[in-house]
């Protein structure tokens, strides 16, 4: 047990626990956050995914320690003052839901992309996103909004 302090969602927690305790089980278990999802458990399906400095991170591959000092964002995190984030919305305007499991891990995916690449091409897009799985079939729907958030950020992730 040891205690690992990090920044959740702009602000500072500490939690005394097991540093190779994947991020995904704190998260849900320990700080009740459940918009990060458990999906394959082995990194492949992108439902985890949360970010890591800016970076999207598949949290049930990521053992906490290596969050120590560092800034985590969950889909909690990206809404500001109860108004959904330009990418949040576009994915309501796109019907890029459906079931709305993969849905977090989706949009923290796009988000980093879009913080390193203001305005990527479509065919940057569906290679970012194709390791995050829907089964619903909501993949061109999701393209769409991650193109959309594009255009309506002005290259300006927010």
């Amino acid at each position: 047990m040891e205690p690992i302090s990090f920044t959740l969602n702009g602000k500072p927690v500490t939690v005394t626990t097991d540093g190779e305790r994947m991020l995904l089980w704190v998260l849900r278990g320990d700080l009740g956050l459940t918009g990060t999802k458990y999906g394959c458990g082995e990194g492949y399906c992108g439902a985890c995914t949360v970010l890591v400095n800016k970076t999207a991170v598949r949290s049930c591959q990521y053992p906490l320690r290596n969050a120590a000092g560092k800034e985590v964002v969950t889909i909690e995190g990206l809404a500001k003052d109860g108004k959904l984030n330009a990418l949040q919305e576009a994915f309501v305007e796109q019907d890029a839901l459906q079931c709305g499991y993969c849905t977090p891990g989706m949009i923290l995916n796009a988000y980093s992309l879009l913080l390193s690449n203001a305005r990527p091409s479509r065919e940057q897009i569906v290679e970012t996103m194709e390791g995050n799985l829907c089964r619903c079939g909501a993949h061109v729907r999701i393209i769409q909004a991650i193109q959309s958030a594009s255009e309506k950020m002005g290259g300006v992730a927010g």
